[in-house]
């Protein structure tokens, strides 16, 4: 027995070891017991007895065949295929034996089975039992036993070759770090039990070829020897002779070959499951009925063929309702199948609460979290598909431009939502929500002029432009007017996207800060210590950086921003100066973010007024700098420059709003009430070589 059979039913392997204790002398007792019948007269009542062991052993074959998930689940198959091989064999010769010498008696001469398969098969008919016989042995043999012999072949062939490349994919997860010794050395069994099953199994199907091949050879020979026994021995005439003996050897033929041709049929489900998983019914039901189309096809033929003259109209009817019936049920079947695997899932995955949870647990605000109605749960079940897959490449991408790994997004359902409404909240806050329309594009319409379509009128949630919702079918009829066609996951992830940027300072906690400052490597870790908290304290400099998160400007360069405050913070406390100076170590950065298909950095300036207007309103007040410009001017100087900005932004290229350093900050603070997303950078951060086109003014 197996060692993933034992796993399986350890139930049967612990009955096997309490009732069968010397189960090894026990077989070799039958292995011996069928050599005997070989050589020992066997009476006709042990005859019936081994016959009907032989049938029934088959169909215990067969139904093994059937119900096993793979085929190494029944690695011992090649060896009972011997065992039943020459089982059957022994029990010809010893029913040979009784028909030629006591054929002559009657039908019952050879016992009860073989007499009862001549009259119930044949109906004592020799002819029709002929006709059966040259049947069965031809199906056996140049058809189940031919097909499963050559897939035998293949598949031995085919595994032997895999076996460098499976050893090496072992090796390799294994020092990947993906697999432990224990699961490698379980995985290389595996692989030896493989390839040592589909070897046996090349040679083991020769056995049944070979076994109808003898039934056809035994049963010419009980005919032929029995008449010619009748007629000079027996005192027979040659027809009395010839019915008994020809009854009797189809007869025999007929019960070693129904047998025969269980265990080849057993045989060919083995050698042709391949990589299916899961029993023979399971897999055939669930590839056939994968297509519903094809069972609405079968049942419209059927029914033509119903109606069709001369066609028998009840059994073609019959079999049209049924896979007409069969096709409306399946579907059904496989959606809640589906929807109750999801809710298997999610529930899985969701944290358990029960009383022994920690209340600082349940108190634990989520950084960033997704969550949506309920007939969005298809998009986030599963780790590495729909939006739990596109969550993580998110995080990694902002990790790469940022500078700093976002916090764990978490993703959950709410049945306090709408079914198709999302939310997304920050530190517990909601700072975005919008609907998406599961297994349907949404079609922007960017400019705003596109021709009209087929769809369900609604907004884009990220950016409010006009779209439509419309089936999948639509969505090239769609681009071909000018429409952006996305689909509902990249909706959601967009506006979580957006929403991320907008609260990337917040994001920034004391702990991600910490968590930064240790990775760095240990040639900086000397200037951190001199750094903090002798010159400037951890909330000082996680404000520096939540400053240049907060204008989308890139802390990846962490070592140089260091250096930055390390020149600056000696001279001032100020945060707005650190910060000023800091941005102007990063000009080539910035620029370079800032730089368009012509290596340009496009500029919309301010008139000499206004820069003259915003230094008269800055008073100093120690190490502190206050912004007094009246609220009439900053509406005027706001009216003046949201023209300037909307046609840049119109122009589909980057720019950055060009002033003096001494007032960026305050520029900045006025402006991102037009557009926040606009940056705002000082004379100061224009890098050497940074070539400058000046596209407007304010």
């Amino acid at each position: 027995m197996s060692e993933t059979f034992v796993q399986k039913f350890p139930a049967l392997d612990q009955f096997t070891r309490g009732g069968l204790q010397h189960r090894d002398i026990w077989f070799a007792v039958g292995i011996i017991f069928m050599l005997t019948i070989l050589f020992l007269p066997v009476p006709s009542w042990g005859l019936d007895i081994g016959l009907a062991i032989s049938v029934a052993f088959s169909v215990l074959v067969l139904m093994v065949a059937l119900w096993i998930h793979k085929p190494l689940d029944f690695s011992s198959f090649p060896t009972i295929l011997l065992v039943a091989t020459m089982l059957r064999l022994s029990l010809n010769i010893a029913s040979t034996r009784l028909i030629l010498s006591e054929g002559h008696e009657g039908p019952t001469a050879a016992g009860h089975v073989i007499s009862g398969f001549s009259h119930f098969v044949i109906g004592g008919n020799f002819v029709i039992g002929m006709i059966v016989f040259a049947i069965l042995v031809t199906v056996n043999f140049l058809v189940i036993t031919k097909g499963a012999t050559r897939v035998a072949e293949v598949a031995a062939r085919f595994t032997l070759d895999a076996i460098p490349g499976k050893q090496m994919a072992i090796d390799a997860d294994l020092s990947a770090g993906l697999i432990d010794d224990k699961q490698a050395q379980q995985r290389r069994s595996e692989l030896e039990q493989e390839s040592s099953f589909f070897g046996s199994m090349d040679g083991a199907s020769k056995f049944v070829r070979g076994d109808a091949i003898a039934g056809l050879i035994i049963t010419f020979i009980n005919l032929v020897g029995g008449i010619l026994i009748g007629v000079a021995q027996k005192d027979l005439s040659f027809s009395e002779a010839a019915h008994v003996y020809s009854i009797l050897s189809v007869g025999d033929g007929l019960v070693s070959q129904i047998p025969a041709l269980i265990v080849s049929l057993a045989a060919g489900l083995l050698v042709t499951k391949g990589g299916n998983q899961g029993s023979a019914d399971q897999a055939l039901l669930r590839q056939l009925g994968a297509y519903p189309k094809a069972l609405l096809l079968a049942a419209v033929l059927m029914g033509l063929l119903a109606i069709t003259p001369g066609m028998p109209f009840f059994p073609f009817l019959l079999l049209g309702g049924f896979f007409g019936g069969i096709a409306w049920w399946l579907p059904r079947l496989f959606e809640e199948q589906e929807r109750e695997r999801q809710r298997e899932e999610l529930a899985a995955a969701q944290p358990k609460v029960s009383e022994e949870t920690p209340i600082e647990e349940l108190l634990r605000i989520e950084d960033i979290q997704l969550e949506v109605g309920s007939q969005l749960v298809p998009l986030i079940v599963g780790e590495n598909t729909g939006l739990t897959a596109k969550v993580s490449l998110l995080r990694r991408r902002f990790a790469k431009q940022y500078g700093f790994y976002l916090p764990k997004i978490r993703v959950k359902d709410s049945g306090f939502l709408e079914p198709k409404a999302y939310e997304i909240s920050v530190q517990g806050v909601v700072v975005g929500k919008g609907e998406v329309w599961p297994k349907y594009m949404l079609a922007i319409d960017p400019s705003g002029t596109a021709e009209p379509i087929e769809g369900q009128e609604t907004r884009e949630p990220t950016f409010g432009l006009p779209a439509r919702w419309i089936s999948r079918s639509m969505a090239e009829r769609a681009e071909s007017k000018g429409y952006t066609v996305v689909d509902e996951e990249s909706v959601v992830i967009t506006h979580l996207t957006e929403v991320i940027k907008d609260n990337l300072s917040s994001l920034l906690t004391y702990a991600a800060l910490q968590k930064l400052l240790d990775g760095l490597d240990g040639d900086y870790q000397k200037l951190i210590a001199d750094l903090v908290p002798a010159q400037i304290t951890m909330a000082a400099l996680q404000n520096v950086l939540q400053s240049l998160l907060a204008e989308q400007v890139s802390i990846r360069n962490l070592p140089l921003i260091l250096e930055a405050v390390a020149e600056a913070a000696p001279h001032s406390r100020n945060v707005g100066l650190i910060v000023e100076h800091v941005r102007a170590r990063l000009a080539q950065q910035i620029c370079q973010a800032l730089a368009g298909s012509d290596g340009f950095v496009r500029a919309v300036t301010l008139q000499p007024k206004w820069e003259q207007a915003f230094m008269d309103h800055i008073e100093q007040q120690g190490e502190d700098r206050v912004f007094t410009m009246p609220p009439s001017m900053v509406h005027d100087f706001v009216l003046a420059a949201r023209p300037a900005i909307q046609q840049q932004i119109g122009a589909g290229e980057p720019f950055a709003i060009l002033v003096g350093q001494e007032i960026r900050t305050f520029v900045r603070s006025l402006l991102e009430r037009v557009s926040a997303a606009t940056p705002v950078i000082s004379h100061a951060e224009l890098h050497r070589k940074t070539p400058v086109k000046v596209v407007a003014q304010v």
